[in-house]
């Protein structure tokens, strides 16, 4: 992963102010970032706790014990499905595809490659305005089934229009898209659905990407190595990548909708297979995601 001249030059300014910050801490360790998300006991308020045979190999790191919550928080919305609710999926969950492992493995990242101060913990959030309010960045996984009502369609389409961003991820086939379009006309009545131009400066905003990258789950690893297949031909219609965009008046991109790859799963596997990581991890998942959050962060 090599960020350009110009982007190396800005995240090392910012690293320098970022580490005369820390150096003035105590290193006895930092604060705690309020949880604003979901707090109704289904879920720990710590993921690590999430899977508790795997406790111990989550990275975590201080925060600021003055400003605990001046940090960049990973936040993924928690959403109905049509079937079943948000306890669906055969007894699992569509909205929490890949967690915790993907936004600790994402949010570990931030904080290591970027001059970002990144909460270690992440968070959930129900599609409420007093929940989302509190994050720029949101992320939604899985769409193929979802099922919003008009009253969370407006708190949506609000968040984004009040400047925060939403990605959209893992979602494949011809079906699920048909599916999840239900759900973004609900959401924006009045605007078009745009193809991302890979000129587009979301691909090019900290990691210069040149090409739209097609990230396979990892059953479909061997796949790639004996065929060359990246999509999941158990779907129809999954063959070739879209970034999809929603844009305001003034052509911001409000939401950024990755149909046909897996960007989630490109930061939950990193270190499942060194071959995957090598050709989806770090050449793709990371910078592409770190370049969405610094655009959802910077417009």
């Amino acid at each position: 992963m090599k960020p350009s001249r110009a982007a190396q030059a800005l995240v090392a300014a910012l690293a320098l102010i970022a580490c005369l910050a820390w150096a003035a801490e105590d290193d006895k360790g930092g604060g705690t970032p309020k949880n604003f998300g979901i707090n109704d006991g289904s879920l720990p308020e710590n993921p690590r706790e999430y899977r508790r045979n795997g406790y111990d190999i989550y990275p975590t790191w201080p925060v600021s014990k003055e400003l605990p919550n001046d940090v960049f928080t990973f936040a993924r919305i928690r959403y109905n499905s049509a079937y079943g609710g948000r306890w669906s999926r055969g007894g699992g969950r569509q909205w929490s595809t890949d967690y915790p492992d993907s936004d600790l493995n994402m949010s570990y990242r931030l904080q290591q490659l970027t001059s970002l101060q990144v909460n270690p913990n992440g968070a959930i959030v129900d599609i409420i305005p007093e929940q989302m309010r509190h994050y720029p960045f949101l992320y939604m996984i899985e769409v193929g089934h979802i099922s919003i009502t008009d009253e969370e369609a407006k708190t949506m389409r609000d968040y984004m229009l009040n400047g925060g961003f939403i990605m959209v991820d893992d979602f494949w086939g011809t079906e699920a898209w048909e599916n999840f379009e239900v759900a973004l006309k609900q959401i924006w009545p009045d605007r078009k659905i745009e193809e991302i131009p890979l000129e587009h400066e979301i691909f090019h905003m900290v990691f210069p990407i040149k090409v739209k990258p097609q990230i396979p789950h990892i059953r479909y690893a061997e796949y790639v190595i004996n065929q060359g297949i990246t999509w999941e031909f158990d779907k129809p219609g999954s063959e070739h990548v879209h970034y999809r965009g929603i844009f305001d008046d003034k052509r911001r991109l409000m939401m950024v909708i990755c149909w046909n790859t897996d960007t989630g799963e490109g930061w939950e596997q990193e270190g499942t297979d060194p071959w995957y990581f090598r050709e989806f991890s770090e050449k793709y998942a990371y910078p592409l995601g770190i370049n969405i959050i610094f655009y959802a962060l910077t417009h």
